[in-house]
């Protein structure tokens, strides 16, 4: 889309023209905000970047932002909960329907806090961070004793009703958020949640850098399966340092591609064969989305080799006259009359920048644009892209375009006046706000404890600057080959 400008601005034109989202339909909760949601934010991010004239106030303003935060609105209703975890539908017009299902998956639950998080920041309105977050924290709150998840609850009772704990369907993009959220957010909670959880998968889930299903109460192996859904789990301990693990772990999945050409849907461990039933490929990312994570970090040509494979198996098994069939089965790559959205939203990205060292998503913070909003001057485009759950890039910067800093800016005077004020006895403190796109304020030392989220720091004494930057947030830390060293180091 980005290598097309004039067909880029003739989406944008009929989505201007009004999507009518109060319609008689049940959707799914995830599906809406990954796809429809995502989607739009990503596309509204992008604009300036694929050449199309924006309104006067973006990123902060603009018809695809409007129309994300309309659709986003009629998911709210589902969380509507005695727990804040939602259902997993809504109808679009009439809310959540009385005979709806209490149980949702736990990917159901845990996969907003970009999305929403990303909306509260562009407009202003703090109500779809606070229920995203309000999910996050009820599914940890419901963690087992030994710190692990399982597939299925009920969102009324808090009760699990499937039991089975790993990394794959129905849990992946629940870790992927926390990873996802802490690093857009530079929140330190989410990275702790999801560090807490990855010490008990490691504990109860792994065996020679495979990952089992187990039962989440007691640890025993439950299902000695691998499913393709699982292949995400590389690039996202990429995301967190551990690449030798993340290789380990890539290796094995790889050769499962090479035995078959493709990731089946489950694959048996101990027998190295398919699943009866399981057998097919719809041409899901996750792999090669591992891959290129773990090419950017390492530059092992393996990982290049691993996309050469994607491209020619694709190629030669699964193209068709109108697009690319899903395979139905690997054994002997029979096809489907149906290729699934994300092959193009993800499958199809992902191999192009595991090929694009140049593209732009790869940028290091060396180039950015400066753009004028109607709260001041913005960094947009400086890098460090972070991918929803279906392949569509935020760009991290923009969340901090839209804070509303004429009413709650640091005023450096009066800030310098209080400094004087104070007798050198006493510390002067600086509260940084949790930063749920209310920009930032000074507060009392009181207030700031009882505040969730915040962070104190305390001014240094300097005889050339009266004010110091706030230290590096906690994953800008010094980063040598995958290995993280943190200030105790």
């Amino acid at each position: 889309i980005l290598g097309n400008v004039s067909e880029f601005q003739r989406v944008v034109n009929v989505l201007q023209e009004g999507v009518d989202f109060d319609i008689d339909v049940n959707a799914s909760v995830f599906e809406t905000n990954i796809r429809v949601v995502g989607g739009l934010l990503s596309a509204h991010l992008l604009l300036k970047k694929a050449g199309v004239e924006v309104e006067v106030g973006w990123p902060c303003s603009g018809p695809l932002l409007r129309m994300a935060e309309e659709a986003a609105r009629k998911l709210l209703p589902a969380f509507q909960t005695p727990t804040g975890m939602p259902y997993g539908t809504v109808n679009l017009l009439h809310g959540v329907n009385p005979g709806e299902t209490p149980v949702t998956c736990t990917a159901g639950i845990g996969t907003f806090i970009v999305e929403f998080a990303t909306l509260s920041h562009l407009t202003g309105d703090p109500v779809f961070e606070d229920v995203a977050r309000k999910a996050l924290k009820a599914l940890w709150k419901n963690r087992s004793d030994i710190g692990l998840v399982g597939n299925h609850i009920d969102v009324v009772t808090a009760k699990w009703v499937a039991q089975d704990a790993g990394i794959g369907a129905g849990v992946d993009s629940y870790f992927e958020y926390l990873v996802k959220g802490a690093i857009l957010l530079q929140d330190k909670e989410l990275m702790s949640m999801f560090l807490e959880y990855n010490k008990a998968i490691k504990n109860y889930t792994k065996f020679d850098d495979w990952y089992l299903w187990v039962q989440m109460y007691k640890g025993t192996v439950s299902m000695p399966v691998f499913q393709s859904l699982e292949a995400y789990w590389p690039g996202l301990q990429s995301l967190i340092g551990d690449v030798d693990n993340a290789m380990r772990t890539f290796l094995n999945y790889y050769t499962v591609w090479k035995q078959f050409g493709g990731l089946p849907e489950f694959y048996n461990i101990p027998q190295g064969y398919t699943v009866d039933k399981r057998e097919g490929y719809p041409l899901r990312p996750e792999l090669i989305e591992s891959a290129m994570y773990l090419y950017r970090a390492t530059r092992d040509p393996t990982l290049l080799e691993l996309g050469r494979d994607a491209v020619e198996s694709i190629e030669k098994i699964s193209k068709v006259d109108c697009g690319f069939a899903t395979i139905k089965d690997l054994r002997d790559h029979r096809l489907d009359n149906r290729m699934e959205s994300f092959f193009l939203a993800e499958t199809v990205k992902y191999l192009y920048l595991l090929f694009d060292p140049d593209n732009f998503i790869h940028n290091d913070g060396s180039v950015f644009d400066v753009v004028i909003t109607p709260y001041g001057e913005c960094v947009l485009n400086a890098g460090g892209y972070v991918f929803n759950t279906e392949a569509h890039p935020i760009d991290p910067a923009a969340l901090h375009c839209c804070r509303k800093r004429k009413e709650e800016q640091w005023e450096v005077e009066d800030l310098m006046r209080e400094f004087y004020s104070l007798k050198k006895s006493k510390k002067f403190t600086l509260k940084r706000g949790s930063d749920h796109g209310e920009g930032e304020s000074a507060k009392d030392p009181e207030d700031a404890s009882s505040e969730e989220g915040g962070g104190k720091r305390n001014s240094k004494k300097n005889s050339h600057s009266l004010l110091s930057c706030p230290s590096q947030s906690f994953n800008s830390k010094l980063a040598v080959l995958g290995q993280v060293f943190l200030d105790n180091t």
